[in-house]
This record gives structure tokens, sequence and C-alpha cells, in this order.
């Protein structure tokens, strides 16, 4: 589904080059839920922001890279090619929700099917099988304003599947929220990789949130640092995922 091959991104501020990137290999495999866990500086965000065209990796001779999604590499489509992409096959969660004030949540919904003007009947449908997948349908007629920080965020998650896209971005998608908020968020994108086999790639800061997922990549300075599978249940897999965060950021600190 989404493959990262030797990835490398630097910024040059003044005459000083900074690697942020140091030669990633991921991949992420359809109806598999990922997230990607590093203390701040290690790269998550510009990671999930490369995979998302947002910003170009560094290509040359020696580390060409590739970022491929869908059998497609992305790196040299032409920005409309990119826009459309972004617009069917990627699904985005923010932090911040990025929901429209002025419309409904079920409008909210529907955003990325009126930007292609497609908004038919199976998006209507797929629209109402959303919320009630995801215990939204009782706000579907209110508006941002009127609605709790996690049933935002769960319109959001809701808006981001309503292409059926290839892959879901998450940027920190419990970041604001509080714990009981936060596990409804996460169930709902459990919800959505078991009902709709969609596939999650999820940049968090948050252990329990982590520790739902399948898999979880940790990174360290710009590299892979390790990778986790859970085996068992959340609870043991986010004790797991704390010892080895510790020994990293012990690593980190010496």
């Amino acid at each position: 589904m989404l493959y990262v091959k030797n990835l490398h991104k630097s910024y040059e501020v003044g005459k000083t080059k900074y690697q942020v990137l140091k030669g990633i290999d991921l991949h992420v495999a359809k109806g598999e839920f990922v997230a990607v866990m590093g203390p701040s500086g290690s790269g998550k965000t510009t990671l999930l922001n490369c995979i998302s065209c947002y910003i170009p990796f560094d290509k040359s001779e020696t580390s060409p890279g590739s970022i491929t999604l869908g059998g497609t590499k992305l790196a040299g489509l032409r920005p409309d090619a990119l826009a459309k992409i972004r617009n069917t096959q990627i699904g985005f969660v923010f932090q911040d929700f990025m929901l429209l004030d002025g419309l409904t949540i079920r409008e909210n919904i529907l955003v990325p099917r009126i930007i292609q003007g497609a908004v038919e009947k199976d998006a209507e449908m797929l629209a109402d099988e959303l919320v009630s997948l995801f215990g939204i349908k009782h706000i579907m007629e209110k508006y941002p304003a009127e609605i709790s920080g996690g049933e935002k965020q769960r319109a959001a998650v809701a808006r981001s599947l309503i292409n059926n896209p290839l892959i879901i971005l998450a940027d920190e998608p419990t970041g604001n929220l509080d714990s009981k908020s936060s596990r409804a968020v996460i169930e709902a994108f459990g919800n959505a990789k078991e009902k709709m086999d969609a596939t999650i790639f999820m940049v968090t800061h948050d252990s329990f949130a982590a520790s739902f997922c399948d898999r979880v990549i940790l990174l360290k300075d710009g590299t892979v640092y390790k990778q986790l599978e859970r085996k068992g249940e959340h609870g043991a897999f986010q004790d797991e995922l704390l010892g080895f965060i510790k020994a990293m950021n012990q690593e980190v600190a010496s």
C-alpha cells in the first residue's frame, strides 16, 4: 500500500544544513493501523509532510529515495495530479480538527465530495453510515461550535473516509483531547479498520493511543530506532512501548 524507501530530508538555515530524515525505510500494508512515535525533533511531522507531498524530500544520485502509494510514485507528479491524489486517495485527520464553522457536521463530512462536485446519493449514504459507525448521528445537523472536541475529531475521521481513500494520515489526532475523548477517537479508527478495511498511518506522542495500533515505529534522530508489533492486549503493549521509549530517551540524553 504505502512504501517509503531511503527517505532523506534536510533544511538549510543560513550556511548550516540540518538533516531531519536520514534514510527512512518503512511500509504500511492495506488494512493496517500503524503509529509513528519519537521525541520532539525525531522527524515525525516531517515524515508525514513528505508522505503527503506538502514538502519535497531530498533527491540525489546517491540517495534517490521514493514514496509509493497504491503503486503510484508520488515524487515528480504534476501539482494537479498531486492535488487529485490528496483529495481522492489520502484522508487527513489533524490535531485541530479543521472543521468549517459555517457548515453542519454532516456537511463537513461531505466536504471532500463537495470539492469534487460529486455529492451524489452514494456519498450521502456513506456519510449516514459513518455518523452511525462513529456514534455521532445525534450531532450531524449541529455546527462545530455546538459539540465537544471528541465529537469534532470523530467527525474529522468520518470526513477522512468519505472518499474511501487508500490511506488515512493522522497528525496527533488525540493531542487536544482528554482521555475519554481520546479513547473514543482511537476506537473510531479501530472501527474504520475493522468495518471498512481502512489503512491508517498516525503520528502521535500518546502511548495509550499507539497501544491500539497493529504496529508502532519508533523514530530517533531521523532514523527508525525500532518497530514493535502488538501481539496481545493494548495494556501490555503500552507497557512494552513505554519501556522502549524510556530506553530510547536515555540513549538520546546520554
